[in-house]
C-alpha cells in the first residue's frame, strides 16, 4: 500500500512538473476545404479518423473563421494575429515571381515562441512570398526548419506530372508559362518538380524528425503543417490512392489524415502528446467550381472567393489531453486568436503592434466564452474605398456588399458565381444561429436596433484600419521564379533537378 502511494504521488508530481514545462504547439492548416468536408462535420463518406479523433477527445469549434476567402491573405492573418490589409498581403495571392511578400518586420507566432526558447518548423504550404534570393522564406520569418513548396501547388504546369499511382496524370494544366513547382529544404531546392506521389511521406518524416530532435533536446516546439490538401490537383501516393468512396478529393483529404495520424503517433511515442495543444482549421473555403474534386461547404452558402460563410467559416478543432476537455463549443473565434492563444500559454510577450486577434484560452481551458463579438469579412481584393463586405456581431451577419466568384462557379445559386458586385442599402440581414445558411433575409425595419449596432461597429473598425502598403501590387518580374539551375536557358523548362526525398 506504502508503494503504491509513492507511484500515486510520484506521478501526480511528474503531470504537475510536465504541465509547468510550456506547451509544445502542432498547428495543422489544410487548403481549400470546405465546412462540410471531414467525417466529424458531417460529411458521410469522407475517411477522416484521426480528424474525427481530434473532434471526439478535444473542443471542436462550430463558429471559426478565416480572414480571407483566397489563401495569400488568409495565412498572413494566421501568423501574424493581424488582418491581411494591415500587413500588405491583399489584392489576391502571391505567385511564384511576385516581387512582394509577407513584410518582414511583421512579427509571425513563430519569432514569438522563439522569444521563449521555442524550436521552430514549418512542412508543407508556405504561399506567404519568396522574393529576390529567398528573401521571404519561412527561415526569414522565424522558423528554424522548413520542407516544402513555397506556393500554391498548382501554380506551375501540371499537366504532365503524376498525381496518382502507377502513373495517373494530374487533372487539369494549373498554371502554365512557370517554372514547375519546386521542393525546399530550408532555403535550397532539394527537387523540381516535386513528386507528388512522395510528398506526404517526406513531410512526415520531417515532422517527426522535427518533433524527436526537439523532444532530445528538451525544448519546446512549434510545428506549422500546412498541407497542400485539399487544393487542386489532388494527388495522394500509393497507401491513399484509390482508398476512399469518395474519389480523388476523398484520396487527398485520407492522405492529410493519415499525416496527422502519423504526427499524432510521434507524439504518443515521444511522451509528449499530453504536453502539446495541437489545433486544426483551415485557410478558406472550398473550390466549388471543381465540382467533386473541389470540397464540399456542408450547410454554408457558396465557398471559396467569396464572403458568404461558404467562403471564411471553417471546421476547427483544439486538442490537448488533460487540459481541453471534450466538447462542441458555440463561441464565436477566428485564426487571427491563434497567436495570442499561443503567446498566452508560453508567457511571450504579444508584439507591440495593432493585433486584431484575441486570446482563446477561456474558451479552450473552461469551455467559455469568448472575448470575440464580432468577425469582420474582407473580399478577395479589399480596398479602403469598399472596406468590409460583412460584419457578424453575435448571431447577426449584416452584408454591405456581396460578389460571387468563379472558385465558386457551378453551384445552382447564382449569388456564389455572379461577379457582378451588389451594394446593399440597408444592409442584408441573417441571424446565423437560425439561418446558417443565409437564406433568410430580415426585415431591416425590425431588426433597426440591431443594424444600428452593427453599423457602429463597423464604423469604429474602419476607423482603426491602417491599409499597408500592397505588396502583391508590386508586381512579378520572372527571374525571381525560383530555379535549381541558377541561369539557366531556356527558362522556365530548363529548371528541372532530380533527387530522393
Amino acid at each position: 500500500m506504502a508503494l503504491m502511494c509513492v507511484i500515486a504521488l510520484f506521478a501526480l508530481i511528474t503531470a504537475q512538473c510536465a504541465r509547468a514545462s510550456p506547451p509544445n504547439y502542432v498547428l495543422l492548416f489544410a487548403d481549400d476545404l470546405g465546412y462540410g468536408d471531414l467525417g466529424c462535420f458531417g460529411h458521410p463518406s469522407s475517411l477522416t479518423p484521426n480528424l474525427d479523433r481530434l473532434a471526439a477527445h478535444g473542443l471542436r469549434f462550430t463558429d471559426f473563421y478565416v480572414t480571407s476567402p483566397v489563401c495569400s491573405p488568409s495565412r498572413a492573418a494566421l501568423l501574424t494575429g493581424r488582418y491581411q490589409t494591415r500587413s500588405g498581403i491583399y489584392p489576391g495571392v502571391l505567385y511564384p515571381a511576385s516581387k512582394g511578400g509577407l513584410p518582414l518586420n511583421e512579427t509571425t507566432v513563430a519569432e514569438v515562441l522563439k522569444s521563449k526558447g521555442y524550436t521552430t518548423a514549418i512542412v508543407g504550404k508556405w504561399h506567404l512570398g519568396f522574393g529576390l534570393n529567398g528573401t521571404y522564406l519561412p527561415t526569414r520569418q522565424g522558423f528554424d526548419n522548413y520542407l516544402g513548396i513555397p506556393y500554391s501547388h498548382d501554380q506551375g504546369p501540371c499537366q504532365n506530372l503524376t498525381c496518382f499511382p502507377p502513373d495517373v496524370k494530374c487533372y487539369g494544366f494549373c498554371d502554365q508559362d512557370v517554372v514547375t513547382v519546386p521542393l525546399m529544404f530550408n532555403e535550397n531546392i532539394k527537387q523540381q518538380p516535386a513528386d507528388f506521389l512522395q510528398l506526404e511521406k517526406a513531410y512526415s518524416e520531417f515532422a517527426s524528425q522535427f518533433i524527436n530532435d526537439a523532444v532530445r533536446s528538451n525544448r519546446p516546439f512549434f510545428l506549422y503543417y500546412p498541407s497542400h490538401h485539399t487544393h487542386y490537383p489532388q494527388y495522394a501516393g500509393a497507401d491513399y490512392a484509390g482508398k476512399s468512396p469518395r474519389g480523388p478529393f476523398g484520396d487527398a483529404l485520407m492522405e492529410f489524415d493519415g499525416t496527422v495520424g502519423k504526427i499524432l503517433l510521434t507524439l504518443e511515442e515521444t511522451g509528449v502528446i499530453n504536453n502539446t495543444l495541437i489545433f486544426f482549421t483551415g485557410d478558406n473555403g472550398p473550390e466549388l467550381m471543381r465540382k467533386s474534386r473541389g470540397g464540399n461547404a456542408g450547410l454554408m452558402k457558396c465557398g471559396k472567393g467569396t464572403t458568404y460563410e461558404g467562403g471564411m467559416r471553417e471546421p476547427a478543432i483544439a486538442y490537448w489531453p488533460g487540459s481541453i476537455q471534450p466538447g462542441v463549443t458555440r463561441a464565436l473565434a477566428s485564426s487571427l486568436d491563434i497567436l495570442p492563444t499561443f503567446a498566452k500559454l508560453a508567457g511571450a510577450t504579444l508584439p507591440d503592434v495593432q493585433l486584431d486577434g484575441v486570446d482563446m484560452t477561456n474558451i479552450l481551458m473552461n469551455h467559455g466564452a469568448s472575448e470575440r463579438q464580432t468577425i469582420f469579412y474582407y473580399p478577395v481584393s479589399p480596398s479602403e474605398k469598399y472596406s468590409v463586405f460583412a460584419v457578424r456581431w453575435k448571431n447577426f451577419k449584416a452584408h454591405y456588399y456581396t460578389q460571387g466568384a468563379l472558385h465558386s462557379d457551378s453551384t445552382p445559386d447564382s449569388n456564389c458565381s455572379s461577379l457582378f458586385l451588389k451594394r446593399h442599402n440597408p444592409p442584408l440581414l441573417y441571424n446565423l444561429e437560425a439561418d446558417p445558411s443565409e437564406n433568410y433575409n430580415l426585415d431591416s425595419t425590425k431588426w433597426d436596433s440591431v443594424l444600428k449596432q452593427i453599423q457602429a461597429i463597423k464604423e469604429q473598425f474602419e476607423a482603426s484600419m491602417v491599409f499597408g502598403e500592397s505588396e502583391i501590387a508590386k508586381g512579378r518580374d520572372s527571374a525571381l521564379e525560383p530555379c535549381c539551375i541558377p541561369n539557366c536557358t531556356p527558362k522556365p523548362t530548363c529548371c528541372r533537378c532530380t533527387s530522393a526525398l
